[in-house]
């Protein structure tokens, strides 16, 4: 991999609302085939003439394979071709779903746990991926009276994403929250949704654009850098963290909630300690969630070279074969 990699925030976004907007209504008047026959054209310009996506969803596959043998042969160009396909669909699903469009009969939620915690009238933590259709989570918003939901997203175009969600949506209790820094301030805001019953999600899989520290966990058979965020913030509220997971299965999608602790405790003494092993076991989570649904997880950039972080002197890895 080149020597130049900049942080993924730096790298941009290539959505455009317009674009969108225009997909999505193909959709709704002619259905999903003709909003194929438009975005595939799309999606083959951008894989072809993005390098950066292009190599790193081959890194991520080809790692995938060496690691959990989930293809027939190792992963080339075609592979590659199809992930970033599968990312267009899962967009297209995003906005169905956050206006309340999309079949339920395709969505098989295990949502016991949460259902749980609604009950007891008391928030908390989701610890989540850029895997799958996280919008998924308003049809549990429309089915469960009082369940609201604020996504900690890392991008300026939050707000941008946020009006057009309350246009397809104007009720929607799904809402995404610009977040560039988790200080004591903003802390103490997300405490407060908390205390009245809401949850908070954040990704456990992209480090912030602050810089923010990282700590290095195992994933995939090479160690990388994972934020600190979720397990922080659910210490410092003293709530439950939960873990989430979207992922397709067979035309629908599965929506899996699991209790991942009762309290996140980052003992005075041994505080870094607690957050690498925090983050190794999101990080084997996050295997057999990408495991199950390979074409599912959505990080289009150098995610085991991300610039100013670089392996501990004892962290075993491999190198890569070249990639196109």
């Amino acid at each position: 991999m080149s020597g130049t990699h900049r942080h993924w925030a730096s790298i941009g976004e290539s959505t455009f609302v317009g674009g969108i907007v225009f997909l999505c209504a193909v959709e709704r008047w002619l259905g999903r085939w003709p909003f194929r026959v438009c975005v595939y054209p799309v999606v083959f310009c951008h894989w072809l003439f993005n390098g950066t996506a292009r190599r790193a969803s081959l890194q991520y596959l080809r790692r995938l394979q060496d690691a959990q043998g989930v293809f027939d042969r190792r992963p080339g160009l075609r592979h590659s071709l199809r992930h970033l396909a599968m990312f267009a669909e899962t967009m297209l699903d995003k906005f169905l779903a956050a206006g309340g469009r999309y079949p339920a009969g395709r969505v098989r939620m295990q949502r016991e746990v949460m259902l749980e915690q609604i009950a007891s009238g008391q928030g908390g933590v989701i610890v989540t991926a850029h895997i799958g259709c996280l919008e998924l989570c308003q049809a549990l918003a429309d089915d469960v009276p009082g369940f609201r939901l604020t996504a900690l997203v890392h991008t300026a175009h939050a707000e941008d994403f946020n009006r057009l969600l309350r246009r397809i949506n104007p009720g929607s209790r799904v809402e995404l929250l610009q977040v560039t820094q988790l200080d004591a301030a903003m802390a103490i805001r997300l405490g407060e949704r908390v205390a009245r019953g809401e949850f908070i999600a954040i990704a456990g899989d992209r480090v912030p654009v602050s810089g923010a520290r990282s700590v290095e966990a195992s994933f995939l058979g090479a160690p990388a850098p994972f934020p600190i965020g979720p397990y922080v913030l659910a210490s410092a509220i003293g709530c439950p963290l939960f873990a989430m997971a979207c992922t397709h299965e067979g035309e629908g999608y599965r929506v899996r909630f699991e209790r991942f602790c009762d309290r996140v405790q980052l003992p005075r003494g041994r505080r870094d300690a607690a957050l690498a092993e925090q983050a190794q076991r999101f990080s084997h989570w996050l295997e057999q969630q990408v495991r199950d649904a390979p074409y599912d997880w959505f990080n289009f950039f150098p995610f085991w070279d991300q610039p100013g972080w670089s392996p501990s002197p004892h962290s075993t890895s491999h190198t890569d074969r070249s990639m196109a």
